[in-house]
């Protein structure tokens, strides 16, 4: 992939944590995130990499539990994990950390302006943000109007980032 000297604006296109793609505004990263069931006992969730033709391999699937509970993840071809232990509370509730396939821990932290913050752990290094559209913006056509915006130095991680930031907007939106 080439390096543009620029981040990854993936445009959420309908802002729901339901179903959505991510469509970077340069055409260089497409993801879908889809419901794939949904019955009285869980809701599964699939995050598919878009980006070429030849490419609709599953990056993480999440599998939420009954009445919204924490289900598992499961990153790429890697083991089933419950989702509390994947992402492990880190000093306030609206913090919680993970260690992504790098080795390396990532903390996503929910800001007072609404905007999710995804930091590596231990550096503090900005890694991605995703920003909900500004109240009293106007619509959008096709467009949500809310942006995941990850560095240009971490593709590798697009799938574990838009699937954690997933399960974090759920606890939020769920109050867990």
């Amino acid at each position: 992939m080439s390096n543009f000297g620029l981040p990854y604006f993936l445009e959420d296109k309908t802002g729901r944590i339901t179903g959505s793609e991510f469509v970077d505004l340069h055409n260089r990263m497409h993801l879908c995130l889809r419901q794939t069931l949904r019955d009285a006992h869980r809701v599964a969730y699939v995050i598919y990499d878009l980006s070429s033709r030849q490419s609709n391999r599953a990056l993480a699937t999440l599998d939420f539990g009954a009445n919204n509970a924490l289900g598992t993840i499961k990153i790429g071809d890697g083991e089933h994990i419950h989702m509390g232990q994947y992402l492990a509370k880190s000093g306030s509730s609206k913090s919680r950390k993970f260690r992504a396939s790098d080795g390396q821990d990532y903390r996503w932290t929910l800001q007072s302006n609404g905007e999710w913050l995804c930091t590596n752990a231990r550096s503090g290094y900005h890694i991605a943000t995703y920003s909900m559209k500004p109240a009293g913006e106007p619509h959008y056509s096709g467009s949500s109007g809310c942006m995941l915006t990850v560095e240009e130095a971490y593709p590798h991680l697009v799938g574990e980032l838009l699937a954690s930031l997933t399960i974090m907007r759920h606890i939020e939106q769920h109050n867990l």
